[in-house]
């Protein structure tokens, strides 16, 4: 047999270029991973090309790599036909890896016919010496290099589908997977070289004819490593710009994301808004179809959220929203929907398993509710009113169940507020003409059809006239005269109590600036304020305009508040601070109804206590009301206070009061509210019975 040898040179750079092929193939494989539609194909075929192109030139450069003592060529058809194998059986494997899933049996049907492909390649290529007489192989090493052909081709498979996928540390990993995979090739070419036995006396046919090994190995080389380079590169290129496509689309898959919670949820609290309510609404009611079932909704509202918001501002509001949305969310249950659907106003969706009880979930919205709220330096309280709308009693698509629960969560406001009710039909009635009588309200204050009447106070002990309370009507054209009870709730719930305040400060100044250019100087005229108006910022500036504006002494003003009003915060007591600095007379209407505590009488600027008309009712019976009417008088004059008695009805609640020590007396029994030109009678103040002490 002729003794052939190896080029060490050609051998070493045979195992690098089987590595690079190794390497660009699973590079290939996680770019067909990431392509869609006809960009695989463009993928699988160039990478086809590039991938067997080096496999064959590892094959070929392991054949170049060997010397026989006799001349070499190869001929061209056998080594194109060799090279044309490679292409094609790369083409497999990376079809092959491009699928979405790779069983054991695809993984083994796929080895078996790359292990093929690449024997064929390599005993093709061996053909193409063209050896006189044949090449003898040994059947055992032969066997052996198609056992490890295909056992390489198995395994490249398996670890290209592994490795196709973005993971950690990917790029080390095909790396070190490229190491094996090259030396499971190289090993297969040389089993195989190492098989071929070349007789005595054989010459290559080739050699004359066939294509000349001087320059071929350097061609080779050079192109191989450039198609694989240029391919690598191009890979890289793809998958930066993958990277950057992906960037980008995972940015607008955030944004969408972004977009959609903007337009399902509530910006401030993050519950459900209105929108995202609805669906769920519409969810459960094809539930409830489906299964025979019922579900409750129900609308709450904050009492006492907007008198919090005018003295705080509105960051206090917020927060406070923010702590009441979380502390409800916390106790709801998983299957239930608190969604915000404006302002203070929040609707519970509860679906209700058979025999559960609605009233329980609405008692506890109100304990929970009820409970201090932590904001800030501040320990706020409030309450809500509930109104509970059932399907498919009460409706059966989402619009009705939502304006019934908005109906009955109206009739719980109306009947005392922190309560719930259940929807009943004529709510509807009450509640469009409550709607229909504030739009009334809001065209009759633009309309200028609000009117004072004016109730006079006496002097206790001289009977002597002091001035008069202006009270507040709305003429309504189709109505006739409306008393405060019938609109001031409704002006205040909606925001126009303000406006309203103003207006009868203005009213009131101008009729006061009337009676002192008619020659009585020393009346004084009392004016109610609003509890939301007296956290007002802007009140202080009104009133000193007003005074301006008429020229009028300050003490001739009084000012009016409720006692609960007077002392709930700080803010509060720093205004009224700012109005008794003006000169303002502060009176704390309704004395003895709330706190009474003296620790907050003594901080207050005020000068005059009004005892509140439920004492003076029971006042001629003697016990306990008569005795907090004496007691009220004796804090007043510790205080060096006034004291006012309103509500008197007859003689003998106007003799035991003046008896008790009370300084001023108002009521039906010395003078009705009347309009400021009624109100004088021959100079005097018009009463129906002369006050005697």
């Amino acid at each position: 047999m002729l003794a052939g040898r190896y080029d060490l040179f050609l051998v070493l750079i045979s195992f690098v270029v089987a590595m690079l092929a190794s390497y660009t193939a699973l590079d290939l494989s996680g770019r067909i991973a990431s392509a869609k539609g006809a960009a695989v194909r463009y993928w699988i075929s160039g990478g086809a090309l590039a991938m067997g192109f080096g496999i064959w030139s590892m094959h070929f450069i392991g054949m170049l790599a060997f010397k026989l003592p006799i001349p070499l060529g190869y001929d061209l058809t056998f080594t194109v036909g060799s090279l044309i194998l490679a292409i094609l059986t790369s083409g497999l494997a990376l079809w092959l890896v491009s699928q979405p899933d790779m069983s054991w049996r695809d993984n083994l049907l796929g080895a078996l016919i790359m292990g093929a492909g690449i024997s064929s390649m390599h005993y093709l290529g061996m053909g193409a010496l063209r050896m006189q007489p044949g090449i003898v192989y040994d059947p055992v090493l032969v066997v052996a290099s198609l056992l490890v052909a295909t056992a390489a081709s198995g395994s490249a498979l398996r670890i290209a589908f592994a490795l196709r996928r973005r993971l950690v540390r990917v790029k080390v990993m095909r790396g070190g997977a490229a190491v094996i995979m090259g030396f499971a090739i190289v090993g297969m070419h040389y089993i195989g070289m190492a098989a071929a036995n070349f007789p005595e006396g054989s010459y290559c046919a080739a050699a004359v004819e066939g294509l000349d090994t001087q320059w071929l190995a350097s061609l080779v080389i050079v192109i191989t490593v450039a198609i694989l380079a240029i391919t690598l590169l191009l890979s890289l290129l793809d998958a930066r710009l993958a990277a950057k496509t992906e960037l980008l689309s995972s940015s607008l898959a955030r944004a969408n994301r972004k977009l959609m919670e903007l337009a399902l949820q509530d910006s401030l609290t993050k519950l459900p808004n209105r929108l995202l309510l609805e669906e769920r609404i519409n969810e459960c009611i094809a539930r409830a179809r489906r299964h025979g079932r019922t579900f409750a909704v129900m609308f709450l509202d904050l009492d006492g959220f907007k008198p919090i918001n005018d003295a705080f501002g509105h960051h206090t509001g917020d927060e406070l929203l923010c702590v009441v949305a979380n502390r409800l969310n916390g106790h709801m249950r998983s299957r239930d929907t608190l969604a915000r659907v404006g302002g203070d106003e929040f609707v519970l969706l509860a679906e209700i398993s058979d025999g559960e009880d609605v009233s329980a979930i609405a008692e506890q919205i109100i304990e929970l509710v009820n409970r201090p709220f932590p904001v800030g330096e501040h320990e706020l309280r409030i309450s809500t009113s509930v109104g509970i709308a059932l399907y498919p009693r009460d409706g059966d698509n989402k619009q009705e169940l939502l304006m019934n629960a908005d109906a009955a969560m109206y009739h719980a406001k109306h009947n005392g507020r922190n309560d719930y009710s259940f929807f009943e039909p004529a709510m509807n009635v009450d509640a469009r003409a409550q709607l229909k009588l504030l739009h009334e309200l809001r065209l009759g204050i633009e309309r200028e059809e609000l009117v004072l009447h004016f109730q006079p106070k006496f002097c206790a002990s001289t009977g002597a006239p002091m001035g008069a309370e202006a009270l507040v009507r709305w003429q309504h054209p189709e109505l006739g005269l409306l008393a405060p009870d019938r609109f001031i709730g409704l002006a205040e719930q909606a925001g126009l109590i303000t406006r309203i305040d103003e207006w009868v400060l203005n009213a009131a100044a101008r009729q006061l600036q009337a009676w002192r250019a008619a020659g009585h100087t020393t009346w004084q005229v009392a004016v109610n304020i609003s509890g939301l108006h007296v956290r007002h910022h802007g009140l202080v500036g009104h009133v000193r305009d007003v005074l301006a504006r008429y020229d009028l002494p300050a003490q001739n003003l009084a000012i009016e508040i409720t006692e609960t009003m007077a002392v709930r915060d700080a803010e509060a007591i720093a205004m009224l601070e700012e109005l008794a600095a003006l000169g303002v007379c502060l009176s704390i209407d309704d004395f003895g109804s709330g706190y009474s505590s003296l620790s907050y009488i003594k901080r207050l600027p005020v000068r005059e206590l009004k005892i509140d008309r439920s004492f003076i009712s029971e006042v001629c019976a003697g016990g306990i009301d008569a005795a907090i009417v004496a007691s009220v008088v004796t804090l007043g004059r510790a205080l060096n206070l006034r004291v006012v008695a309103e509500g008197i009805e007859d003689a003998e609640q106007q003799a035991l009061l003046s008896e008790l020590g009370c300084d001023v007396l108002q009521g039906f029994w010395l003078g009705r509210p009347v309009p400021a030109s009624q109100f004088l009678a021959s100079g005097q103040p018009a009463v129906e019975a002369v006050p005697t002490a």
